[in-house]
């Protein structure tokens, strides 16, 4: 970026950096920089939403603590790995990711990153949605379409004002975020805490191995796993010698540390209510607020609306990144803007034409969450076998050592997503019918059957809703990259360390 434009953004607060190479006088960050973006964007009343997903598994109280502590932690870990890259490369992460799939080849994961954020952003204004017709109507106002209308596009603009302005302005909300809904956060628990019944807690069943396993899945998933695919766009504008445990460890810390306390707290309120729990599927953070005295009500709405919209910011900016990374040629507050439009008529869909809200976000989320772990996989085997920052320049050209393909890695991906396809199921045949072709792997190796009831199909077995096809992608992508890649990393660097 030139000095004028420097200046240009410091005036305006709007930052025109797109998905070129960060210039070294902006590289100012340090790793613990990163806990601001990270926990605002998780210190959300909706991470104890997530325990009633948890519980759906039919797993305990204390079942359910590890499942959160070990998911939420290693999930973030993972995206601490990738944000290395950016600190190496000064780029966003799919434009650092050509580095294992080929300049032109990156395309293809770049697709499913950019699907996959456009699905969060769009999944958190509409829970902001939902959120505040809840509210409303315990308040006796209106909480109908209107409401609906006006909440949607107020959370959505703000979503896209933030985005449009960029890295400084959103790092700048960020740190004020984080302090205004964590308050609130507070003020939640010490209301509410009279509500569990340690009893009935204490009192849920255990689960089967199959079942565990399953909520991790899901709690990988839905928290550091729905992030990695951005993870490096946070950490370009760390210093050249930040330290990479650092980065780690700041990034784990900021992103998991809201979230495992939210989480424990909601399983405990979620496991002394059944009310609660069934309502947390169709109205997360709505469920929530009917806990809460009346004099509560909008300041948990409005905290609530900004945390889900910090959460959104982060998406949206990204998916604007990886919208030009893809080719699309117009420049990054126009990306955003483009990818606030599509975030907004999803909202309109799902509010007012959907029949049901959670469904389909969990069968898109596990449909996607198998190429996106076989994409991570294959980033974070990368990310270690190198050892040298990489080839900006090469980044951007389909000549450089990089190549325009890497057929071993984009090979790789399809095989473990085709094969974590067929280990992954559709919970929710009827409301999300077209996909219902997954899981075809798991009666030919004996994992499940699939029983076509006249009163509705489901799949007998507990291995059939583990959804082992994640894990397997991830790890099958990360061991295939380390062997088949090796050679083809060691080359590249040698390269680099000549000079050429």
């Amino acid at each position: 970026m030139s000095t004028d434009t420097r200046e240009q953004t410091r005036r305006l607060g709007v930052e025109t950096t797109g998905i070129e190479i960060i210039d070294e006088a902006d590289r100012t960050a340090r790793p613990s920089d990163l806990f601001w973006p990270w926990f605002a964007a998780n210190v959300s009343v909706f991470g104890m939403s997530y325990a009633g997903f948890v519980l759906g598994f039919g797993i305990s109280f204390a079942q359910a603590l590890v499942v959160t502590l070990v998911g939420v932690v290693v999930s973030f870990a993972l995206c601490g790995v990738i944000a290395i890259a950016g600190k190496r490369g000064s780029a966003p992460t799919m434009v650092l990711s050509r580095a294992a799939f080929g300049v032109t080849g990156q395309k293809v994961p770049g697709v499913v990153s950019w699907l996959t954020s456009i699905g969060w952003e769009t999944f958190l204004v509409i829970t902001a949605t939902l959120a505040t017709a809840t509210i409303f109507t315990q308040l006796g106002w209106s909480g109908g379409t209107t409401t609906k209308v006006v909440a949607s596009l107020v959370t959505a603009g703000l979503v896209v004002a933030a985005s449009v302005a960029g890295y400084h302005v959103i790092m700048r909300l960020q740190s004020w975020l984080t302090w205004i809904t964590g308050v609130a956060t507070l003020v939640y628990i010490a209301l509410t805490v009279g509500h569990i019944r340690w009893d009935a807690v204490t009192a849920l069943p255990s689960g089967s191995t199959q079942q565990v396993v399953g909520a991790l899945v899901l709690v990988m998933t839905g928290f550091g796993l729905g992030w990695i695919n951005i993870a490096a766009d946070w950490s370009r504008y760390q210093r050249r010698d930040a330290s990479g445990p650092s980065i780690v460890a700041w990034n784990t810390f900021g992103g998991a540390l809201a979230p495992v306390l939210l989480v424990a707290f909601g399983l405990a309120l979620a496991g002394s209510d059944k009310k609660l729990l069934d309502g947390i599927g169709s109205d997360p953070v709505g469920t929530l607020a009917t806990i809460l005295p009346t004099w509560f009500l909008v300041p948990f709405l409005l905290a609530a609306i900004l945390a889900l919209v910090s959460g959104a910011v982060l998406g949206i900016y990204s998916s604007g990144l990886t919208l030009l990374s893809l080719g699309v040629r117009i420049s990054r507050p126009r990306a955003a803007f483009v990818d606030g439009v599509i975030l907004t008529l999803g909202t309109i869909y799902v509010v007012f034409f959907a029949d049901s809200f959670i469904n389909p976000f969990q069968s898109f989320l596990i449909t996607l969450g198998v190429p996106l772990a076989s994409w991570a996989g294959i980033m974070i085997a990368d990310i270690v076998l190198r050892r040298r920052d990489y080839d900006e320049e090469a980044l951007f050209d389909p000549a450089g050592r990089y190549g325009a393909w890497d057929w071993a890695s984009i090979g790789t991906m399809v095989v473990a997503s085709v094969l974590g396809w067929g280990l992954v199921v559709n919970n929710f045949a009827t409301d999300a019918s077209w996909n219902n072709w997954q899981g075809y792997l798991l009666e030919p190796l004996g994992l499940g059957r699939f029983v076509d009831d006249p009163s509705g199909a489901y799949w007998d077995g507990n291995w059939p809703y583990a959804n082992l096809g994640v894990l397997l992608a991830l790890v099958l992508s990360f061991v295939a990259t380390l062997v088949l890649r090796r050679g083809t990393v060691r080359r590249q660097e040698q390269r680099a360390g000549s000079g050429t």
